[in-house]
């Protein structure tokens, strides 16, 4: 059904999250599954009669009857939990959102923090382990596991699954902030086989990081720092992508079509985000999406002082494609010449390779060096993981 795998992924965490406010924390399989069976009723029903105008309100229905189901054969004597009132402890957060409230959830101190953020993008995001184990370069059948086992640690521990309270949520916040980021990620990155966006998952990672940066018990540098990231990016998505479906980058893009709103609650979020002695590496990356976002042009973009915050991401987190993306920006800013030297020197995993091909070929082409330029564009374009990626990376080979 076209839409219905979006609107899945979009409702996940809200739908469980309200049904566990609902029943209880400590029901978290059986909401769980509740919230699968509504999602299977709509792929039968839904093609049949339409998707309902209000797909959040009929999902959340059927999961809701699903659980009740669930337990009137579990314990036929209870009282139905499904319409008992949240306890105090839990209504007393303030979280203004279901889906955010699931995320703290998730979070619990008992795990290891890539188990918390597994275990978030599941549960919140709808993500599978597929998509998870992208996030984590891992085997999915590994990731998988990972699931099952921190599950099992928390139904065994016998530990509080409750919500923290308010002065306990920034104990929590780290994790959430990564779950938040990578989700954004991976509605904002092109997948091989589609030929969009997931704006939705973006737009709804980006609304979740501005809720909680306004959260008293959260305003702090970074979520502001994060929410400030995420608007700069999604002020972008209707422009990253050609009318053909390549993936366009920043100097290709037709600005015209950038969100100015987004920028601008984007710089507010910014500006309270150094507020304090913080400078986190979400700092460092809203700051280099803000030079693009503010630079009315591609020449106009400060491309020295992205090259000096790209430096300083680069000794907090010296990962492989940090170090390509400094040398892009040295590229820029002092010239093909000295950025191609950088390029030239790096060790980076086979899923990068197609990248050092595409900076190669472009710092070539500056350097007027064209039948060089052609042969690294037509290699990225061999190399590239999507084929809104092949596109766009063709396209330059044939105008080199």
């Amino acid at each position: 059904m076209e839409g219905a795998g979006h609107v899945f992924r979009r409702e996940y965490g809200k739908v469980l999250g309200a049904l566990l406010r609902r029943l209880g924390r400590a029901q978290f399989e059986l909401a769980e599954d509740a919230v699968q069976e509504a999602m299977l009723a709509a792929v039968r029903t839904w093609p049949l009669r339409g998707m309902p105008d209000n797909p959040g309100a009929w999902l959340m229905s059927a999961a809701r009857n699903a659980a009740v189901d669930a337990l009137r054969h579990r314990a036929p004597e209870r009282p139905l939990a499904g319409d008992a009132p949240a306890p105090a402890a839990e209504a007393d957060e303030g979280l203004p959102d279901d889906a955010l409230r699931l995320m703290f959830l998730c979070c619990h101190p008992l795990l290891a923090r890539e188990d918390q953020v597994a275990l978030t993008l599941q549960a919140a995001g709808g993500f599978g382990a597929a998509e998870i184990a992208r996030a984590f370069f891992v085997e999915e059948a590994a990731l998988a596991q990972r699931l099952v086992r921190a599950k099992r640690k928390l139904r065994e521990s016998g530990a509080d699954v409750g919500m923290p309270a308010p002065a306990d949520l920034p104990t929590r916040l780290d994790a959430v902030l990564d779950a938040l980021y990578l989700a954004f990620n991976e509605g904002y990155t092109v997948r091989d086989g589609d030929d969009r966006l997931r704006t939705d998952v973006a737009e709804e990672a980006a609304r979740l990081a501005c809720l909680l940066a306004d959260h008293p018990a959260c305003d702090l540098p970074r979520p502001h720092a994060l929410a400030a990231l995420l608007l700069f990016q999604s002020s972008r998505l209707p422009a990253r992508l050609s009318p053909s479906g390549s993936v366009l980058p920043l100097e290709a893009q037709d600005r015209a079509l950038w969100d100015r709103g987004l920028i601008a609650a984007a710089l507010g979020h910014l500006a309270r985000a150094a507020t304090g002695p913080d400078l986190s590496e979400l700092h460092l990356l809203a700051g280099i999406a803000a030079c693009h976002a503010t630079a009315p042009s591609p020449e106009a973009t400060d491309w020295p002082r992205i090259a000096s915050l790209y430096a300083a991401l680069e000794r907090a987190n010296p990962t492989p494609l940090v170090r390509l993306n400094r040398a892009v920006a040295v590229s820029r800013a002092d010239g093909p010449a000295a950025g191609l030297a950088l390029v030239d020197r790096l060790d980076v995993p086979p899923e990068l390779t197609y990248l050092v091909a595409a900076a190669r070929a472009d710092a070539l082409f500056r350097l007027h060096r064209l039948p060089e330029a052609r042969a690294e564009f037509v290699r990225a374009g061999a190399l590239a993981p999507t084929g809104a990626e092949r596109k766009y990376l063709e396209g330059r080979a044939q105008g080199s």
